[in-house]
Parts: C-alpha cells; structure tokens; sequence
C-alpha cells in the first residue's frame, strides 16, 4: 500500500491549522485506522492489535497485545463436573456470577503469568505482552471502507477535545460573534469553530437583532453532546454587566475596584454596589469615567438600559440607605430576626424611593438580599390639614364646617326650589317665574336678527 507522504503530511498540517486539532492526534487516529483495517482482514475475534505509524518513511509496524492474568484476576475455563449430583454445570456459573466480578479469560488477548515469565522474566500481573506481527501491504475494501471511518470518527473527537478545551476556559467570560440566524426566538450566533445558541429568556426584552450583526453575549455554560459542543450565551445575565464593566475599567480588570453585588432588570434598569481595595482609588468614579464615558459605553451596549452605582459598605443601615439612591432617607430600623430594614423618607420622597412600579426598592432589595420597607415620615403626616381634621378612631365622617356654611345650607334647604322637591328629590321640571319665561321666549327672535345682520 503506497502512501503519498507529501500529501499525508500537507493534511496534518491543515487539520492543524484550522481546527487546532494536536498533530499528535491526528497520528494516532491514523494508527487506530490502520490497526482496525488489519484486524478486518487478518487478525481475530478479541484480538488487540496495534500499529505503529511512522511519518516520515511512511512504514507501518503491527503488533498483538495480551494482558498477565492468572486464576485471581481471571475465570479459568470450567472444567466438566461428573460427582453424581444434581447440581448443573450452568447453575454453577450463574451462581459464581453473581459475586465472582473476574473478566474471563480469553486466550487471544490473555497470558497465563507462569506462561509470561517464560518470555520475560520479572513481569507482574496487568502488565503487557508484546508479540510482533508481519506486516501487510494489501487491504480489503471493507478493511479500507473501516479505516476511512475509524479516522474520521477519531478526528471528530479529536476535534471536540479541542473545542471544548478553547471554549471551556471562555467560559465565564464574554465572547463576539456574528449573528448566523434567527429561528424560532432563537438567536445563533457563529464563532467560525463553534455555533452558540441565546435562547430568548436570555435575551434582552425590546432588544432588535439582524443577520449578520456582530454580537457580545456572556458565555455561562458549554455542554458536550454526542452531536457537538452547545454553546450556552447570555445578555440578561448580571455577570454580563460586571464583565462589561470590566472591559470599560482597568480598575475593574486589575481588582482594584470590585463590584460586590448586582440588582438587575434587564432593559429597563440595573444597580451595582462597587468598593475599592485602594483608598486613593474612588470607585463609583472609576466606573463612571471621564465625563460618564465608561458608564455610558455599558448603557449602549445593553440598549439604553439605566444604571445606578452605589457605594458598597460594611455597614448595613448605610448600605441599604445608598441602595434606595437617588431617594434619601431619613431614618432606618434594622431588624436582624426578621431580615427586614423599615426605612423613612419624606412624602416627596415616597414616590422615588419605592419607583415606577415598585422598581426602585425591588432592585435595591435584591442589591441588598434584604426585606425592605418603605413609610413616610409620621410628624409630617400627623401635621397635615387632613389629619388634623380626623377624629381619635379616623376620618369617619365630614370635616368639620364653619356657622357661616351651616347658615347658607339652612337658607338653601329652605328655598323655594328645595321645597319643589318631593321626597324622592327633584322629579319633574323646577319651577320657573313668568319673566324667565318671557326671556326664553325673546332670545330665540334675538339670534335670529343677530344673524341676519351677520349675513348682510
């Protein structure tokens, strides 16, 4: 069998090259093919053959393989039981099998190791036995047919090794790619080696994507399938929006600024709690940027989404206060048992610390991984008109009128027009005086002549 080795090694090269696929891999894929292609048309049943393939001659060296056993490590043929009883020779087998755990032996891949130390002497049990074998220069079609596979198969292995060692240290980390399709809710995007997939839960809700865009998402899991390596990306992760961050801000990158925690809703609005390992470092500074650029870079990249950075703090009452920012509080109660803050604002405060739909503090309590409630300042309340107005159980009734509003509603109920009133209240036409009638009966004339006059 003549072997093209200019060609041969122009191969290794390429599958080298772009699918970063060990040259060492490659050869022993080949060395795997052409033991299969020898075993199909001149070895055995169990037999284990390997082959050695050198690259450079291109000559191919064959050779069997059998494991030291001896009656410890494997089962021993069984021998015909003749002692007049009724037990079978089956019965007993199935019966050893069942705690017996040994590998059977097998002569074609096994040696006795009374046998082995006849060949070399010092050899333990496991150990290998070599035995050359003549090589062959001649193949069968089906041999040939079963090489071809066994490569391709090894390759593609081979292959997924390698795309799951690149891409496993990715993870965690953000990746680019240009959007392939978009199926079903769900976006594929290309790495030229791999295929990730975002499926819509991880994507950002009003968000618009084009064939051909180039994309950043987070790469949070990698899954080796018997079809492939899956891809798993994100956009509406909150380490997405640290790892931005992080690209935006060497303070970030080098650890100098650490981000402690993340509140997220993605495309509409995000809090992080930053600190600083450095006094001289300040840390909201580092991430907002010069004139806002690094924090404004993250927001267009998250379409518009808005965030809020807050100053992380070892204090809890402190904490909690920063993180209903940009409403300021007046007071905090802590309490450990419930994990619960009561926290006080002014009125016109209310609104902006609990935010539009109750964002503000439902971010702020997931910042925070504490219960968090918010009511106005009692004193304020207690000073309004309407409060003032209400008895010791509540406002139960009316406000209390002066006696000059208690006059005018006697003149009222006394008039003519309230005694018109039956006892079910107004059910006809209220009276109406002869002068009223006259004028009612005058203005329609009036509008006339008006718009004649209008018209000549």
């Amino acid at each position: 069998m003549a072997l093209d080795l200019k060609t041969m090694k122009m191969a290794l090269e390429q599958l080298e090259d772009e699918r970063k696929i060990p040259r060492e891999k490659i050869i022993e894929a080949i060395e795997q093919a052409l033991a299969a292609a020898f075993k199909k048309d001149y070895g055995k049943k169990d037999q284990i053959i390997r082959s050695k393939f050198d690259i450079e001659t291109g000559k191919t060296n064959f050779e069997q393989v059998k494991i030291v056993v001896d009656e410890t490590t494997a089962k021993m043929p069984e021998k015909e039981i003749s002692n007049g009883t009724n037990t079978t020779k089956e019965e007993i087998s199935n019966e050893d099998a069942e705690e017996d755990e040994r590998v059977r032996f097998n002569p074609e891949k096994h040696i006795l190791l009374k046998d082995a130390k006849k060949i070399k002497k010092g050899i333990l049990l496991g150990e290998e036995i070599v035995f050359p074998l003549e090589s062959k220069e001649e193949y069968g079609r089906i041999a040939a047919q079963t090489a071809k596979q066994v490569i391709i198969q090894r390759i593609r292995e081979a292959e997924r090794e390698s795309l799951a060692s690149e891409y496993g240290e990715k993870e965690g980390e953000i990746v680019s790619g240009i959007i392939q399709k978009i199926e079903r809710g769900l976006v594929y995007i290309d790495f030229s080696r791999a295929t990730g997939i975002m499926p819509p839960n991880e994507q950002i809700p009003g968000e618009n994507y084009r064939r051909g865009e180039r994309l950043k998402a987070y790469l949070y899991s990698v899954e080796e399938t018997p079809h492939g390596i899956n891809l798993r990306l994100s956009r509406t992760h909150p380490k997405f929006l640290e790892k931005l961050f992080a690209l935006e801000s060497p303070e970030i990158a080098s650890g100098v600024v650490e981000i402690k925690s993340i509140a997220r809703e993605p495309g509409s609005r995000s809090k992080i709690a930053v600190m600083s390992n450095d006094e001289n470092v300040d840390p909201i500074g580092s991430c907002v940027g010069q004139k806002g650029i690094r924090v404004v870079t993250v927001m267009s990249e998250l379409a518009g989404e808005k965030i809020d950075i807050i100053l992380w703090s070892e204090n809890l009452a402190k904490f909690v206060s920063s993180s209903l920012s940009p409403a300021k509080v007046l007071d905090i109660d802590i309490n450990l048992n419930e994990h619960k803050a009561t926290v006080e604002v002014s009125p016109d405060q209310l609104s902006l610390a609990i935010g539009k739909g109750g964002q503000n503090v439902r971010l702020a309590a997931k910042l925070t991984g504490w219960k968090i409630d918010i009511k106005g300042t009692p004193e304020e309340i207690s000073n309004s008109p309407i409060q003032q107005a209400q008895g010791p159980e509540g406002l139960e009734g009316q406000l209390p009128i002066s006696n000059e509003k208690e006059e005018k509603l006697e003149e009222i109920s006394n008039s003519p027009i309230q005694q018109a009133q039956g006892p079910e209240g107004l059910e006809g036409q209220l009276p109406i005086s002869n002068e009223k009638e006259e004028k009612s009966e005058e203005t329609p004339k009036a509008k006339k002549k008006s718009n004649v006059k209008k018209k000549e």
